[in-house]
């Protein structure tokens, strides 16, 4: 099983990034995908998530409004739309996949590798 998210970069503020979390050796439609990140010095967080079950789309509030979420099953990936982008979204950006979508990052099936998005004022 592998997933693998790429898409970072270096942006200013008020940008955008795309993020893909493109998985293989498994049946993207039987998990949930969960974006989570970190910045330096600060624990993994939560950010966004969409069901295996129903769709659902789940977001952290301060990326309400600003990140969308997109499953596309037929390609086997999940992408991360990220707009008006301001420095504190600055962070190494991990996809992983669960039964369950969650805003907690343990314990997840599956994790990628992670992408950095930096963010400059």
């Amino acid at each position: 099983v592998q997933l693998q998210a790429s898409g970072g970069g270096s942006v200013q503020a008020g940008g955008s990034l795309t993020l893909s979390c493109k998985v293989s050796g498994l049946t993207l439609e039987a998990y949930s995908i969960n974006w989570f990140r970190q910045a330096p010095g600060k624990e993994r967080e939560g950010v966004s998530c969409t069901s295996k079950s129903d769709g659902s789309k789940y977001y952290e509030d301060s990326v309400k409004g600003r990140f969308t979420i997109v499953r596309d099953n037929a390609n086997k990936a999940v992408y991360l739309q990220m707009t008006s982008l301001n420095p504190e979204d600055t962070a190494v950006y991990y996809c992983a996949a669960d039964e369950w979508c969650s805003m907690i990052p343990e314990p997840m099936d599956y994790w990628g590798q992670g992408t950095l998005v930096t963010v400059s004022s």
